[in-house]
């Protein structure tokens, strides 16, 4: 039992633990609880703005989307980022499968985009520059070679070699950057991932050393084709247990996000390794995220069941780092919509509430062109007027999964995404499912416990 995780509970106990909605729980129910027609319409709608935006504030050359816009009025911004584009890639493929978009120009786009990415964006090691010019892939903000932002934009191009798998150059290159990134570079010295590296200064100080949005990272790693990472990686990184009005589950000071981002391409449904059973653990974690913003309700009014979520957005003073628990950042009544869209596969029914009351009681202010603005506050009437390429995305990719298992099923068809979870111990199980309450709980243990 490694970091202080979960010894095993009493079968009471763990219905205690998992006290969240009955609709969202595990991967079958899922499938088994789906939205209303009303609900299908109101995301049809959701997708389609979203994809917009990474089809309008993508330069159609270079495939590099815009890492933000403003959506009241025009902006010539040439900064995109890596992650953003990484998103673009994988917004393509549900742009086809929706028709949002014709296969031909789908295709297209990615084509264009991945023979830039293989032969003019810099790299180093085959991991590529945070930021980029849109029009020349020039490094942009003297940023860093970044470990986490490439894996997102690999998740996208391993997404679009699955679904475009029919178009042989699009497979190859997809195939020839993946395998190009140099993994064994990254982690010469330890199996703690470092967040990046500069041609000034060399690795930055910072390691991915605890649970977040990084697992991601550490799966690409390991499932390499030419320079994986070893095994051991998987089980270097903290997994640290918080508790909050009696939830127990693995998280970290970060903002809500981190429980989102891995398993935006990675399906961790009815699978579990020595440690955790990851999906389920988002699940809880959302779950009391929605109450820590319920509680905050004393200080702001306009959180509610109804209005919740905080995670990493703009606000009226710039961009902010918050959310909790444990408290994190100067929290001040904004609420940030990718936060609620975000957690659809977790909490379906009250993400899609949370979603349907941002649109309907907060209007044009909320709402844009390209979907929900990134934050607004209903307290000082503060509406932003922008909005950012990577929680657009999180909100559209999420928002798939949770109506269909799309990004989850085509990107889990790569054999080195296979591969990755099978050397990190991965292993398949069925949850089950109490009559009383519709709550899953693992078999395997004969406890019930998510983490041990």
């Amino acid at each position: 039992m490694a970091g202080g995780l979960y010894a095993s509970f009493a079968q009471r106990d763990m219905l205690s633990l998992l006290a969240v909605e009955p609709a969202a729980q595990g991967a079958k129910l899922i499938q088994q609880i789906p939205f209303s027609p009303d609900d299908e319409a109101f995301l049809e709608d959701l997708e389609q703005a979203n994809f917009l935006f990474f089809w309008e504030q993508a330069n159609p050359d270079t495939g590099m989307v815009r890492d933000r816009c403003n959506v009241r009025a025009p902006d010539s911004s040439v900064l995109s980022s890596i992650a953003a584009t990484g998103f673009g890639l994988t917004a393509l493929c549900i742009g086809d499968k929706r028709g949002f978009v014709h296969l031909n120009e789908a295709r297209a786009r990615a084509l264009n985009t991945l023979r830039f990415i293989w032969t003019k964006l810099p790299e180093h090691r085959g991991f590529f520059y945070h930021w980029a010019n849109i029009n020349s892939g020039e490094r942009l903000w003297e940023s860093e070679v970044s470990s986490i932002d490439t894996a997102i934009l690999l998740c996208g191009v391993l997404a679009c070699r699955e679904h475009f798998r029919q178009y042989p150059e699009i497979a190859d290159l997809a195939y020839k950057i993946y395998s190009r990134v140099d993994w064994t570079w990254l982690s010469e010295d330890t199996p703690l991932l470092p967040h990046g590296w500069t041609p000034e200064n060399g690795f930055l100080p910072y390691r991915w050393d605890d649970y977040s949005e990084m697992m991601m990272m550490y799966l690409l790693g390991l499932g390499s084709p030419t320079h994986p990472l070893n095994p051991q990686a998987w089980d270097a990184w903290k997994r640290t247990t918080f508790e909050y009005d009696g939830i127990r589950y693995i998280g970290s000071f970060a903002p809500l996000f981190i429980h989102q981002y891995s398993q935006a391409w990675f399906d961790f449904r009815g699978k579990r390794d020595r440690y955790a059973d990851y999906f389920q653990n988002s699940i809880l974690a959302t779950d009391v995220h929605r109450r820590f913003c319920l509680q905050l309700a004393k200080q702001f009014p306009d959180y509610s069941d109804d209005l919740w979520g905080i995670t990493a957005s703009d606000s009226m003073h710039g961009y902010a780092i918050w959310g909790g628990p444990p408290l994190t950042g100067p929290i001040d009544g904004t609420v940030v919509p990718c936060a609620a869209a975000g957690s659809l596969p977790f909490l379906p029914q009250a993400a899609m509430r949370v979603l349907k009351t941002m649109k309907n009681q907060y209007g044009a202010g909320a709402w844009s062109r390209y979907g929900f603005v990134d934050a607004f506050n209903p307290l000082k009437n503060w509406y932003d007027t922008d909005v950012i390429g990577i929680d657009q995305g999180i909100t559209m990719v999420m928002a798939e999964n949770a109506r269909t298992g799309f990004v989850w099923d085509t990107f889990m068809r790569n054999p080195e995404t296979q591969r990755a979870m099978e050397r990190a111990g991965f292993h398949s199980y069925q949850p089950s499912v109490t009559q009383e309450t519709g709550l899953s709980l693992p078999e395997d243990s004969g406890t019930g416990s998510i983490v041990r």
